[in-house]
């Protein structure tokens, strides 16, 4: 009787050790599991480069530019198509009925500053249709208010009336999110002043919650994969099919007997179509 509590108490020493053993190297791995996800994404960064330069070579009704990071790229993603913007430029080709031409800008790495002093010097040779924007998730890691607010006020002041720009995404992490306030405050009232729309690409990813954690991001656990891309796609949709309702219409069928300049004309003029009701 006397030796049962220390051998019970021998015990429980020998299984917590085993625990935090099985604990450590399970960290190990996933630790190495993460870093060969990484270096695996990184070799993909020249692949999407080289399929978005391919595709911008292609003509289409609508010109759509997007600036932004490795997250416009699609990072993660199995293919570039299936990033944020090869989703929006699909939205738009459905709901307008109408060809799609994507110059997508964006470089992997890059902050706003960098997005000033490589992306917008290419951005004023197009005169697009549809732009969106997503920069800044590069910028938290050493995060400084100031230069964030000189970045942003020379990219906004660079865009359209309607352009579309998205705030800061979820970075799930207390430390992260607190700067990620503070630069998505400066990003709505910069854009605010200017009248440009924010797209709530913060708060679409906070409602996704531990699923999102579990299910919508890529190999290195940081960029989304397909689905996390369609989250973040989502985020756009309503304020891209707002901007595609207004600017392109789908264009009514042509009639009987008229030829598409004829059929054109009487839609600029308000004309009611041949064999429709007015």
């Amino acid at each position: 009787m006397g030796y049962r509590r220390p051998l019970v108490t021998a015990g429980a020493v020998v299984s917590a050790a085993g625990c935090a053993a099985a604990v450590w190297s399970f960290a190990v791995r996933k630790r190495a599991a993460v870093e060969a996800g990484r270096m695996r994404l990184t070799e993909t960064l020249p692949v999407h480069s080289a399929w978005w330069r391919d595709t911008a070579k292609h003509e289409g009704d609508i010109l759509y530019v997007a600036i932004g990071d490795s997250a416009a790229q699609g990072i993660g993603a199995s293919t570039p198509e299936n990033s944020y913007v090869g989703i929006i430029a699909g939205h738009l080709r459905s709901v307008t009925g109408r060809s799609v031409r994507v110059v997508n800008l964006s470089v992997s790495g890059a902050t706003v500053a960098l997005a000033v002093a490589d992306q917008l010097p290419r951005f004023t040779g197009y005169e697009p249709g549809v732009v969106t924007v997503s920069i800044g998730a590069n910028d938290i890691a050493d995060f400084d208010p100031d230069v964030f607010r000189t970045g942003i006020q020379r990219v906004l002041e660079a865009l359209p009336g309607d352009a579309l720009i998205a705030d800061l995404p979820y970075f799930f992490l207390p430390k992260n999110e607190r700067k990620v306030a503070v630069a998505n405050a400066v990003l709505r009232k910069e854009a605010a002043t200017r009248g440009l729309t924010v797209v709530p690409l913060h708060e679409t990813m906070r409602r996704q919650g531990l699923r999102g954690i579990l299910t919508q991001f890529a190999e290195d656990l940081f960029h989304p994969n397909d689905h996390g891309y369609r989250v973040w796609a989502s985020a756009f949709l309503p304020a891209v099919t707002a901007l595609a309702a207004r600017k392109f219409p789908r264009r009514r069928p042509v009639e009987t007997g008229s030829t598409p300049e004829e059929q054109t004309e009487k839609e600029d003029s308000g004309q009611p179509a041949e064999g429709r009701r007015s």
